[in-house]
C-alpha cells in the first residue's frame, strides 16, 4: 500500500492513498529534537518549531494561517525529542495549498529578530505553566533522572535560563544543521492523487544541500541502584512517576514490552487500574507508558494521590511489577492483551492524521516502512514466557527512577527510599 519515493537531494517521501477518504493529512517530518542539543542551547528545536509558524519573505503568519484554516482545514506543528513535525489536515481537493505553505514555512522562515524576541516572552511563559502542572513537571524531573547530563534528561521546551539565551543566530544554525534534504521526509495519507501530488513535490522540494545529518547523542546506562527525586511542594496530590530503564525504539523485544504496557495500564481492564483504582480507590490517575528512543528507553508507571497513600500507592505498583516478573501471564489475559493491540492498531490507521503520524515517526526512526501485517503477525506469536523475559530484564530495582512531587517530609522519603529496593 505505501509507496516510498526518495527524491534526486535526497528527501524521503512517503504515500499512503486512502481514496475512501475526503481528507488528506500531510507531515514534513525532521529527523531532529532535543536529543540534537547542548545544555546551552536547550529547548531550541522547540524555539525554532514555533518560529516557523511567524511568517516568511512572502507569507505573513496570519495568511499562513488563514490559507490552511480558511478552507476548513487544520495546521499545527510539535517538538519531541528525536524529531519535529509541521502537519496540515485538509481537504483533498486543497492538497497542493498545503504543500505549499508548509514547504514555505519550513524552507523560508524569515525568523525575524522581533518575532524572535516577542516569542521567546511565549516560551518561558509556557515553562512557568508546565511548571505550575505537577503532573507535567513530574516527567521533567524523571527524564532528568533517568538520563543525567543528556539531552534526553532535559525538558524539550528547555528552561528559562536557556531559552532566555537562545539567539537568533543558534536557531539560524540549528535549522541550517538539522533541515536539511537527508533528515526531511513528506508523509502524505488521505485521497491522493499521485502523479498531481509528485510534481507539486518536485516543484516545491527541489533545494539540494550536501550535508549529512549530526548524529545525536548517545547514552549509555551506567544506573546500578535505585534513584529517588522528590521536590518538596504544597500540592493537594502527590503525583508520581516511576520510571525503568528500557530498550531502544527499534529493538526486537519492543512488542513484548508494549503488551506488558498494555497489561499493566494501558486501559480500565489492566493490573494497576484494577488493583490500585477499582478494588482499592487509592487514585483516580494511574496508568502506565512507554517511551522509545534510539538505543534507549523507558517503561513508565503514572500515578496521582491523596498524599497519605502515596506510599501504599508506590508499593502496590511495584508488587504488581514484581508479580508479573515471578509469574507468568494467564493465557486468557495475553490474548485480551493481543486483541485490544490489534483492534486500536487498526481504528487508529482508519484515521488519515493518526495514520500520517504513526507512518511519519516509523518513517524517520527507522529509515523504513511499516509493515502492518508483519507487526500483527509479531504481536500474536508473543507468548507468556516471551513476556516474563522481558519484565525480568525490566523489571528490576537496578532500572528503577521515582520522581514525585508533593508535601514530602524527610521521613517519609526514606521510607520510600526503602521502598524502591523491594523490586
Amino acid at each position: 500500500m505505501y509507496k516510498k519515493i526518495v527524491l534526486d537531494n535526497g528527501i524521503r517521501v512517503i504515500l499512503n492513498p486512502m481514496p475512501a477518504m475526503e481528507s488528506a493529512a500531510i507531515g514534513v517530518w525532521i529527523a531532529a529534537g532535543s536529543r540534537n542539543e547542548t545544555k546551552r542551547i536547550s529547548g531550541a528545536s522547540h524555539f525554532l518549531e514555533h518560529m516557523i509558524f511567524k511568517g516568511t519573505p512572502t507569507m505573513t503568519s496570519r495568511r499562513i494561517k488563514e490559507e490552511i484554516e480558511g478552507r476548513g482545514g487544520s495546521l499545527n506543528g510539535f517538538t519531541s525529542e528525536e524529531m519535529t513535525c509541521y502537519l496540515a489536515k485538509v481537504s483533498a481537493r486543497h492538497i497542493d495549498i498545503a504543500l505549499s505553505v508548509l514547504s514555505e514555512m519550513v524552507l523560508h522562515a524569515h525568523l525575524n529578530q522581533k518575532e524572535v524576541e516577542r516569542e521567546r516572552t511565549v516560551i518561558v511563559q509556557e515553562i512557568k505553566m508546565y511548571h505550575d502542572l505537577p503532573n507535567h513537571h513530574v516527567h521533567d524531573i524523571l527524564n532528568a533522572l533517568m538520563w543525567p547530563r543528556h539531552p534526553l534528561g532535559f525538558p524539550v521546551a528547555g528552561d528559562i535560563r536557556s531559552v532566555r539565551s537562545i539567539t537568533r543566530h543558534d536557531l539560524m544554525d540549528y535549522k541550517k544543521t538539522n533541515y536539511i534534504p537527508k533528515n526531511i521526509a513528506l508523509v502524505l495519507c488521505g485521497n491522493l492523487d499521485q502523479d498531481k501530488v509528485m510534481q507539486g513535490i518536485n516543484r516545491i522540494f527541489r533545494f539540494n544541500v550536501k550535508k549529512k545529518p549530526a548524529p545525536c547523542a548517545g547514552f549509555n546506562n551506567a544506573q546500578s541502584q535505585p534513584q529517588m527525586k522528590v521536590l518538596r511542594k504544597d500540592t493537594k496530590q502527590a503525583h508520581i512517576s516511576m520510571g525503568l530503564h528500557a530498550f531502544g525504539r527499534m529493538h526486537e523485544d519492543r512488542y513484548k514490552l508494549t503488551l506488558l504496557h498494555i497489561i499493566m495500564g494501558a486501559n480500565m481492564s489492566s493490573r494497576l487500574f484494577e488493583n490500585i483504582r477499582e478494588k482499592r480507590g487509592l487514585a483516580y490517575e494511574i496508568g502506565t507508558e512507554i517511551k522509545r528512543y534510539k538505543g534507549t528507553g523507558a517503561f513508565i508507571v503514572n500515578a496521582g494521590t491523596e498524599h497519605s497513600k502515596a506510599k501504599k500507592v508506590i508499593s502496590l505498583a511495584l508488587k504488581e511489577l514484581k508479580k508479573v516478573r515471578e509469574s507468568t501471564i494467564p493465557e486468557k489475559e495475553l490474548k485480551r492483551a493481543k486483541e485490544y493491540f490489534r483492534v486500536q492498531f487498526s481504528l487508529a490507521l482508519e484515521n488519515t492524521m493518526d495514520h500520517m503520524l504513526w507512518l511519519g515517526e516509523r518513517v524517520v526512526a527507522s529509515g523504513r516502512l511499516p509493515e502492518k501485517d508483519k507487526i500483527i503477525k509479531e504481536v500474536n506469536s508473543v507468548s507468556a514466557q516471551d513476556l516474563q523475559c522481558v519484565a525480568k530484564d525490566v523489571f528490576r530495582a537496578k532500572n528503577l527512577n521515582l520522581a514525585m512531587i508533593g508535601p514530602v517530609r524527610d521521613r517519609e522519603k526514606k521510607e520510600l527510599e526503602e521502598e524502591l529496593g523491594e523490586l
